[in-house]
């Protein structure tokens, strides 16, 4: 299992992108993301679709249109992507011969998994888009150096 999958890489580069180039209210274009992040067109723009959907940003359309943050980079997470792109991170799924496992109630095994995945969405909760901006840039934009953990 990937983690990290090409539509998050293309993801948080967007993201990141708006968030260092957008005042809030300024809107940027798929076309000015595609010449600056050097990403196929098509891809890129379902990628900003499915943000788009899930709250992460605004679209506008026509001339002057495009995407803009909805929220700010300390409140967006690498868990909030992996979990728009691939659901909660499983790292397994109980099943003997196509079958539910009979242990499955009481499978110390199932239990120690599942701690691994809570401690892997912890994790991915504290690296917000916010972190992986350069420092210049969060101090620049004070509304956006605000990080949730």
């Amino acid at each position: 299992m990937r983690l990290i999958t090409r539509e998050i890489d293309y993801a948080i580069r967007a993201l990141s992108f708006m968030a260092q180039n957008n005042h809030n209210s300024n809107v940027i274009t798929v076309s000015e993301l595609v010449r600056k992040l050097k990403t196929p067109r098509p891809f890129l723009r379902k990628i900003l679709q499915i943000l788009n959907k899930k709250g992460l940003l605004h679209s506008s359309k026509g001339t002057g249109g495009g995407f803009r943050l909805v929220r700010s980079p300390g409140e967006i997470s690498l868990n909030d992507l992996v979990t728009i792109f691939h659901g909660r991170p499983k790292f397994n799924k109980c099943v003997f011969n196509k079958k539910i496992c009979p242990d499955i109630r009481t499978c110390p095994l199932k239990k120690k998994i599942e701690n691994i995945e809570q401690y892997v969405m912890t994790e991915l909760k504290a690296i917000t888009l916010a972190s992986l901006l350069p420092k210049a840039k969060n101090e620049k934009r004070g509304h956006y150096a605000r990080i949730s953990q």
